[in-house]
């Protein structure tokens, strides 16, 4: 599956529809880790899915919207656990483990959806 970048026209339509999905997520998922978090952005982003800075901010791809509930979950638990280990390392994915404990067959699956 590709995604082609969209007009900005289309971003804008849909990303208060990402954003509501992420808060949702997020306020779930965290009420199980418990982790601070700073401002949460929904992106036209080429690359990425989502992401997490140092500073503690989430950013996410809008078009998390179109991609199964499973992919969903765990694009927000792998960012919402770089707030505690801002690596790959063991530790973080026993983080990720905690909630997603089949989360390397999710990750092998959206590893062959592609952003353009």
């Amino acid at each position: 599956m590709i995604f082609t970048k969209n007009s900005r026209k289309q971003f804008l339509k849909q990303k208060e529809t990402a954003r509501a999905l992420v808060h949702e997520r997020l306020q779930y998922f965290n009420s199980l880790y418990q982790f601070t978090f700073h401002r949460v952005s929904i992106r036209n982003q080429r690359s990425r899915w989502g992401s997490c800075s140092q500073a503690g901010n989430l950013n996410f791809n809008y078009r998390i919207i179109f991609l199964p509930g499973d992919l969903v979950d765990y694009i927000i638990v792998h960012e919402l656990c770089h707030l505690k280990e801002m690596n790959h390392s063991a530790r973080f994915w026993h983080l990720v483990a905690q909630t997603i404990p089949d989360y390397a067959a999710r990750r092998r699956y959206l590893k062959k959806i592609r952003i353009r």
